[in-house]
């Protein structure tokens, strides 16, 4: 992973932090009170972890010095330790930990036998078909019904049996969205999608962006290419 392409990843979560903070030193770890924070759902603490350096945001400048403290007995290390941060009295629910990838244009491993994939508006009618038939936590997990790109989708006959594609984050990143019918998995369907959304991300200069917390979707980004950075997680504090 191109040095440049780590900063590009840093810079953009730190701008989703909604106040100033950068990422320190590896093995750091900066914390800031951000109420609008996007790091996170409103009223939780977010925290990011990329490249061994951590940045987190809190709801409050009451929750600073604690949520600093939790993390830094952690410094170091790529992912957080859940275990330890449940086992503290103050923190009530945690979601994630979701890994965060990105993809260099150079290590792109392209499938080309795209002449399978069809684009489409990402309004098609045959899309939200698909994500209507797939279940509540697959089409969540997914993130498809939020792209911003076209869909990029695979059909058996009529029916689209896995789709791709990604929203625009700030400071140029895309954001990958892919989703593969229940039936038709393990067929690498879901790389083929997401390698043409990923080919045109790529041409208009974006840094793709694969966050995934199953193992299959983290096993279908590594076959393109990606390289795993760091981590993120969200935890809900008590008052």
């Amino acid at each position: 992973m191109h040095p440049s392409s780590l900063d590009h990843a840093r810079r953009m979560w730190a701008g989703l932090a909604r106040v100033p903070i950068v990422f320190p030193p590896r093995g750091g770890v900066s914390v800031v009170a951000s109420p609008e924070s996007w790091l996170c759902p409103p009223g939780w603490a977010g925290i990011v972890v990329l490249g061994g350096a951590t940045i987190a945001t809190v709801p409050d400048s009451r929750s600073v010095e604690f949520v600093r403290d939790a993390l830094l007995a952690q410094s170091g290390q790529a992912t957080i330790d859940l275990d330890r941060l449940r086992a503290t009295s103050r923190i009530s629910d945690v979601l994630g930990p979701a890994t965060l990838a990105y993809l260099d244009a150079g290590d792109f491993t392209a499938v080309h036998s795209t002449a399978d994939v069809e684009k489409l508006p990402a309004a098609h009618r045959d899309l939200r078909s698909f994500l209507a038939s797939a279940g509540d936590a697959d089409r969540d997990e997914s993130g498809l019904e939020e792209i911003m790109s076209a869909a990029f989708v695979v059909r058996d006959g009529q029916d689209v049996i896995a789709a791709a594609g990604y929203r625009s984050w700030p400071d140029s990143v895309a954001h990958l969205s892919v989703l593969t019918a229940a039936g038709h998995r393990g067929r690498g369907l879901a790389r083929l999608a997401a390698s043409a959304a990923i080919a045109e991300a790529l041409e208009d200069g974006m840094l793709p962006q694969w966050r995934a917390r199953p193992e299959p979707s983290r096993r279908v980004a590594r076959a393109l290419g990606f390289r795993e950075l760091g981590t993120q997680v969200s935890i809900r504090l008590t008052t």
